[in-house]
């Protein structure tokens, strides 16, 4: 009965390896030696650390086998390591003192807290056997695309059941407008694999700027087969992204091929990342022209390149200047981001008015009376051709130059602010003049125009008999001017 007992248990125990093993993916040889461990473990709770204990799998039988071997005594005092010759030679009749007999051990005799201990350590080592089998399985998959069935949603964090395993999407890698439920089919990028993770050790990501370029190697050929490259990706995830494309084939435009037939390429991506607009850019190795595309569709007058500052200046005309800049910044802040640069945008009117400024305030080194004609042109060689300029530099560049000196350095500089400072006050001055003039035709213009509302032949109309009409006219006249001006 007893042996019936073991051979159920033993059945039970394969029964429940393999399926473990197939649940879990883990190799049944490692479910094995994880419970030959534990029960081996939970054998030296049960009888000593010192006790003789024997725990193999048999694979002939497929039945995991427990001995026990003990010394034969008289009387026993440490029953894990000794036998009474009685319940010895009940065993063994030829059983004698100082023998050691082997006896074969079922898990009722283990004792249920010892098999409970012997469970822990299999759900442990399961446990970490996953773990590192699903590390080895992804951590070299960092940068993929992968599809997987949504399997719970708790707490904002969508689970993702994947071929072998289980996977986290947090709330920060989703975009605003997804909306997933148990059992949708979703993508999304693989951004790390933590070994030491306490849930899911694959972290997901939909937000990823890379995700956007998994999805066009899957939607166009081209871009998979590296026939199209895709130079640079700038996203605001679930609002707008800027893409910079490059052909590899002079025969294949670039934007088209990403584009599609009416747009079925690009709109099936757009549709998968929740309606985001993709503006596609031709690349360009020249700088101005790249910057240019990148800020479409706004229209670009101009572009300078100001590489000192790692900038670009772009003039846009008036009614382009928003779209420029787009909803919040958007459009320049994604352009910013896709070329590198930094960009600062104008209206043309303002780029005039800044240019006029430059022109009127520009002062030729020549002007300096310090600076005769020998060392004006010594301060041209070295790129020194305004006084702007000259204030720019610093002093040990200025000592630099041959014949300038200490005093003589001193002096053009104290000679160039005063300069400077003069003209800039003699602009004050003018600007000061052309707002009273200005202020005074927008005085006249509101005169004349209360005088054509007064009468509609332009000319005060006075009532008979009321000869203190007319100044009470010119007072109104004067009464509506001054809030116009």
């Amino acid at each position: 009965m007893a042996r019936e007992s073991q051979r159920n248990t033993n059945y039970e125990l394969i029964e429940a390896m393999a399926q473990i093993a197939r649940e879990k993916s883990v190799d049944k040889a490692t479910v094995i030696d994880t419970l030959v461990a534990g029960l081996l473990s939970a054998g030296r709770k049960r009888f000593g650390l010192e006790a003789k204990l024997d725990v193999a799998f048999d694979e002939s039988s497929g039945q995991i086998v427990m001995k026990l071997t003990r010394t034969v005594v008289e009387e026993a005092e440490d029953t894990g390591l000794e036998i009474e010759l009685a319940e010895a030679e009940i065993l063994d009749e030829n059983a004698a003192v100082g023998q050691e007999i082997t006896t074969e051990l079922t898990l009722e005799d283990l004792g249920r807290n010892a098999i409970s201990a012997a469970k822990q350590v299999l759900v442990q080592k399961v446990r970490e056997a996953e773990r590192e089998r699903i590390y080895e399985d992804y951590h070299d998959r960092v940068g993929e695309m992968v599809r997987g069935t949504v399997q719970q949603v708790d707490r904002g964090n969508i689970y993702v059941k994947l071929e072998r395993s289980e996977a986290i999407l947090p709330p920060r890698e989703q975009i605003a407008r997804d909306r997933f439920h148990q059992g949708d089919h979703i993508k999304a990028y693989i951004i790390a694999v933590d070994k030491l993770a306490r849930g899911p050790q694959i972290v997901l990501s939909r937000t990823h700027p890379e995700f956007l370029r998994r999805l066009f190697e899957g939607e166009v050929p081209e871009v998979g087969e590296k026939i199209i490259e895709i130079k640079g990706i700038a996203r605001e995830p679930g609002s707008r992204a800027k893409i910079s494309v490059v052909s590899n084939d002079d025969k294949i435009d670039p934007v088209g091929a990403c584009v599609g037939i009416k747009g079925s390429r690009v709109q099936a991506i757009v549709r998968e990342l929740g309606g985001e607009k993709i503006d596609i850019v031709p690349w360009s190795g020249d700088s101005v022209v790249f910057v240019t595309r990148s800020l479409s569709p706004a229209k670009v007058i101009e572009a300078q390149v100001l590489e000192a500052e790692q900038k670009v200046l772009v003039t846009v005309a008036d009614d382009q200047l928003s779209l420029a800049i787009g909803k919040g910044g958007q459009n320049a802040r994604l352009a910013a981001r896709l070329t590198g640069w930094k960009i600062d945008l104008i209206s043309k009117t303002e780029r005039e008015r800044q240019r006029d400024f430059e022109r009127r305030t520009r002062i030729e080194i020549e002007e300096l009376e310090g600076a005769g004609p020998k060392l004006a042109e010594k301060l041209v060689r070295e790129g020194i051709e305004t006084v702007q300029d000259l204030l720019k530099t610093p002093l040990d560049q200025l000592l630099a130059i041959p014949g300038i000196g200490e005093k003589t350095a001193e002096k053009l500089l104290e000679e160039a602010t005063a300069l400077q400072e003069r003209r800039e006050k003699e602009l004050e001055e003018e600007a000061a003049r052309a707002e009273a003039e200005a202020a005074q035709a927008a005085e006249a213009a509101a005169a004349e125009e209360a005088l054509e509302q007064a009468s509609p032949s332009g000319e005060a109309s006075v009532p008979e008999g009321d000869q203190n009409e007319p100044a009470a006219a010119t007072a109104t006249a004067e009464e509506e001017r001054t809030p116009d001006a």
